[in-house]
């Protein structure tokens, strides 16, 4: 006979039969108080794990005491190979693609059958996730154990709130798209079996069924997590790929990351727990899940950069480089204004610096557009890259006003080079790219009024990778100038 525990059971092992109790403990997420509590916990937990896996949840057992004493429940289950645990074949040097690949089609499948509902819905809402982010911290300062530095901890909350203030519309769309389920909850590497007949994902999160109402790629990210924390970022990505491809769904980048976060701060804050209970090996556990929760939350971060200059100093350029190493959309104005003209955006139109298709209420027009929908894609997760030449500070500012609103990181990039090679630049670039002139050139050159908030970036090809130095730039920019 063989046993394990956990933060909220003892299991052991009798033959090809497991037995698990609930511990009477009660916490901010668990009350197993009393032996009435438990047993409905335990028959509870039957119950939502037989979604995926009818054959290995067998039913609720009754411990006996033969003193005549009250009853205790157990969930009887019939035991896993322990040679097929998903952490031991990812251990063993093996190829584990083809089992994480049908892990993904289940998962996928069975959120594709899953309850579904108002009340499921609201659970979903970026207030509620909001909710689920400030619980857990709140947890993990309560515990005083002082396991996680307190200013990590205030990072993790200040980001995800922030996040989560600027998508309102990125939730809403989740929702109407159909995408909250009544899911797993817990999708962990340790639970899952990978047998030849299909995988068996074992103890979904049964205590909260508020927990368990979440976004499809929220419950996936879990497992996301997990693979990444055992070392295989690799395939975490490769699962929340399948999954995505399996459930047909395109999530921005950014919520993947916001989700990866949120599952790692949850482990760490268990790990927490688990070390007032007298783990020594859980405060690295949880410091270093904590780190991951920092580091999908930094790269997640939803950013607006300006990239502007002079004509010929390689705006469109790096913007196209910037947004392709960064995963971010280009809007350039070029673009946009001949669109508000009814103008192939392909097509030449050579007019005078503040005439025509360039006169200062074309321009007011097209600026306008250009940051309408940026907020879109801001307020949808996407970063996004702003092509233009941002000369004058009042556009700036209306810029920096869409960022804040947003709650978005605002990237300013002001690109440079010697007169000279804009003007060689201006001479040789295809019909359509853009419709400045040498003449033009001079004329925004003397009308510019400086940009001292951007970071110049030299765009002479002698200067080195200007891409390299703007994707710098923009992973460094801290943001927050909301707050």
């Amino acid at each position: 006979m063989d046993g394990v525990e956990t933060h909220t059971a003892y299991v052991v092992m009798v033959g090809d039969v497991v037995f698990k109790a609930k511990k009477p403990i009660r916490t901010a997420f668990a009350d197993f108080g009393t032996a009435e509590r438990r047993r409905a916990a335990c028959e509870r937990e039957v119950t939502l794990n037989r979604r995926l896996c009818p054959d290995v949840y067998l039913g609720v057992a009754d411990l006996t005491d033969p003193a005549g004493g009250p009853t205790e429940a157990l969930v009887k289950m019939r035991r896993m190979p322990s040679d097929r645990r998903l952490t031991r074949l990812l251990g063993g040097g093996g190829d584990a693609t083809a089992h994480v690949d049908a892990i993904a089609a289940v998962v996928a499948r069975f959120h594709a059958g899953a309850d579904q509902s108002a009340d499921i819905d609201r659970d979903a809402m970026p207030g509620a996730v909001a909710a689920r982010w400030c619980a857990n911290v709140s947890e993990v300062t309560s515990y005083r154990c002082d396991v996680l530095p307190a200013a990590d901890v205030d990072e993790v909350e200040r980001r995800a709130l922030r996040y989560l203030n600027g998508r309102k519309q990125l939730f809403e769309n989740r929702i109407r798209e159909g995408r909250t389920v009544d899911g797993h909850g817990d999708l962990l590497a340790d639970d899952i079996f990978c047998l030849d007949d299909g995988p068996r994902i074992l103890d979904c999160l049964d205590f909260d069924d508020h927990l368990r109402h979440v976004d499809g790629i929220d419950d996936a990210a879990c497992l996301a997590m997990d693979l990444e924390y055992l070392g295989r970022e690799d395939l975490g990505l490769r699962f929340l790929d399948r999954y995505c491809a399996a459930a047909h769904d395109q999530p921005p980048t950014s919520l993947r990351h916001h989700y990866i976060a949120y599952r790692a701060f949850v482990r760490a804050k268990v790990a927490c727990l688990r070390y007032t209970q007298g783990s020594r090996v859980a405060r690295e556990d949880a410091r270093a899940h904590c780190r991951l929760a920092l580091r999908h939350l930094r790269a997640g971060t939803v950013r607006m950069a300006l990239v502007g200059g002079l004509p010929g100093t390689g705006k469109s350029t790096l913007s196209r480089g910037l947004a392709d190493v960064t995963g971010s959309v280009v809007i350039s104005s070029d673009r946009v204004r001949k669109e508000l003209a009814g103008l192939d955006p392909h097509f030449g139109q050579v007019a005078g610096f503040g005439e025509g298709l360039y006169s200062g209420t074309m321009t007011d027009r097209t600026y306008a557009e250009v940051l309408r929908r940026a907020r879109d894609h801001l307020t949808a997760g996407r970063s996004v890259v702003l092509d233009a030449s941002w000369t004058h500070p009042m556009l700036r500012e209306r810029a920096a006003l869409v960022a804040s609103c947003t709650h978005s990181d605002l990237v300013e990039l002001v690109c440079r080079a010697p007169r000279a090679v804009a003007i060689a630049r201006i001479g040789s670039r295809p019909t359509g790219d853009s419709d400045a002139t040498p003449v033009v050139y001079d004329a925004m050159a003397a009308s510019a009024t400086a940009w001292t908030s951007a970071t110049a970036v030299d765009t002479d090809p002698a200067a080195g990778d200007s891409v390299q130095t703007a994707e710098r730039i923009w992973h460094s920019t801290s943001g927050w100038r909301d707050e």
